[in-house]
């Protein structure tokens, strides 16, 4: 177990922060209100002042002129901003990824990854730019011909969250400007310095091949920032990461001004592990999808799903693996789970943990905190549960590493408790038993927006759509037809004959 991080090390922290932000070609924030903290001691690398009304009414209006001309480029030319990105966030991956640790508190790993998956949605857009397909359809009519086409949609407006707080971003901003929209994005204030960064750069690649630089507009701040971006005519599209009570307070906003919103909410993903499971490949699906990021992943596995012919083996591999976990600062080797991002995280995990056993839970392992010299600073052992039944508090979303361990006996009850949650974002079943996993893919099987076959719920590559259906929002990003979401649909009649038929057989003379 690797000891907590002493006070002295914020210091460094800073120092080092202000350094990436420099490597990145941005400038350190101007000092404001609002605390950039590292959750690896707690301590604050730097304060900025959040965006005030009138300085997001400008980001707006320059978002909406820069669409103006931006919308007639060329979608293959506008892609040469997106592939000038991705040649930028390649030669700053490792500093874009240690930015990521100081302020979300990801592993080494981890925070490499989410750089990569920039780099990887980069690419995928600029492909793109050259697959925005529409449709030609046989018309009724002779001389006729009827189709579809695709056009850019207007001011994007980005609210992203912390857990993932530059990937999720350049989901959304890759395709966006490709698309032919402009870019507005309010980032969480819990990492408002990735943000600066990857605003620094987006705007870099803009000016080197000689676009501009208004297509990106960045804005800081907590949510009465975000409220300003969100009830903005201006705005056509409201993508917003985040909690379901965000979500249940941006969506009615967006639909009373006719907008249209993209939301990725909360995540109770569980995965099914049935008689027939490789019980070593499980576990290590399980571990992972359970503890990394200390489960602040929307895509968390946060219940399992055992056949009681495999609980107790199961249990038994999961309580082992935890206890060689090493949790601790991020910045060291070997450690696979980093701090939580603050106090409130804490207590929420740990009012969890209290209302578990109250329901007649037993923590098997893990739960508790891990003490440092910083009180501000809270690593916690990923806690595992075993659960009588599915109770409320199960049914809920913790953003901590906890795994509520359910058992059943017949696979029809599996799916039952399986979906039988508010939310509807990841899904997992470890089988060897094709019929099992075709059932679980089928519509009888998973209602979630991701359901996979003997992997975990978590780590989505960039080429399939990513998205939950339920309270998870039914919101689309990243791969496959999500771009659709960035643009509107037209539907063109031409006629090129010399007569005028009506449709449907129908005479008006």
């Amino acid at each position: 177990m690797t000891s907590a991080p002493t006070a002295p090390l914020t210091d460094e922290l800073r120092a080092r922060a202000e350094q990436l932000l420099r490597e990145l070609g941005a400038t350190p924030p101007a000092p404001g209100p609002l605390s950039a903290r590292t959750p690896i001691t707690g301590g604050e690398l730097a304060t900025l002042a959040p965006s005030s009304a009138q300085e997001v009414d400008a980001a707006i209006d320059k978002a909406a002129n820069a669409f103006r001309s931006w919308r007639t480029v060329p979608a293959p030319v506008r892609a040469a901003v997106v592939r000038r990105l991705g040649q930028l966030l390649t030669e700053h991956l490792g500093a874009l990824g240690e930015l990521v640790t100081l302020e979300a508190g990801k592993i080494g790993a981890e925070a490499r990854g989410e750089a990569q998956e920039m780099i990887d949605i980069c690419e995928f857009a600029v492909g793109l730019s050259r697959q925005l397909y529409g449709y030609t359809m046989p018309s009724e009519r002779p001389g006729h011909r009827l189709m579809e086409t695709w056009h850019p949609l207007g001011v994007v407006g980005v609210l992203s969250a912390f857990n993932f707080p530059v990937a999720v971003w350049s989901w959304n901003t890759a395709l966006a400007l490709v698309c032919g929209d402009t870019v507005v994005w309010k980032p969480s204030e819990t990492t408002p310095l990735t943000a600066l960064a990857c605003h620094t750069l987006v705007r870099r690649a803009a000016e080197d091949v000689g676009a501009d630089p208004e297509i990106h507009q960045l804005i800081q701040g907590a949510g009465d920032v975000g409220a300003l971006l969100v009830d903005d005519e201006r705005v056509a599209l409201v993508s917003a990461t985040g909690s379901v009570r965000m979500g249940q307070a941006v969506a009615p906003r967006v639909a009373a001004r006719f907008g249209r919103c993209l939301l990725e909410l909360g995540g109770n993903n569980a995965a099914v592990v049935t008689p027939s499971a490789d019980l070593e490949l499980a576990t290590r699906g399980v571990v992972f999808a359970a503890a990394g990021t200390a489960g602040q992943r929307c895509t968390t596995l946060r219940r399992l799903i055992v056949h009681r012919s495999v609980v107790d083996e199961l249990v038994d591999r999961i309580a082992q693996a935890y206890r060689q976990l090493r949790v601790g600062n991020p910045l060291d080797d070997g450690v696979l789970v980093g701090p939580l991002i603050n106090e409130r995280a804490y207590a929420a995990m740990r009012e969890a943990l209290t209302r578990a056993e109250a329901d007649g839970g037993e923590v098997l392992c893990g739960g508790d905190r891990v003490e440092g010299p910083d009180p501000h600073a809270y690593y916690v052992r990923p806690a595992l549960i075993r659960m009588p039944a599915q109770t409320d508090l199960v049914r809920a979303e913790t953003f901590a590493p906890i795994l509520y361990v359910l058992t059943y006996d017949d696979f029809d009850t599996a799916i039952t408790l399986h979906n039988a949650v508010p939310q509807g974002l990841s899904s997992a079943i470890f089988t060897t038993d094709q019929r099992e996993a075709e059932l679980f893919l089928s519509p009888e099987g998973s209602d979630c927006g991701i359901a996979n076959v003997n992997i975990g719920t978590s780590g989505a590559e960039i080429g399939g759509a990513f998205g939950g259906e339920k309270h998870t929002g039914g919101g689309r990003e990243s791969g496959t037809d999500a771009w659709k979401s960035y643009m509107r649909r037209a539907t063109n009649t031409i006629n090129y004959s010399p007569d005028l038929p009506l449709a449907q057989g129908i005479h008006f003379t």
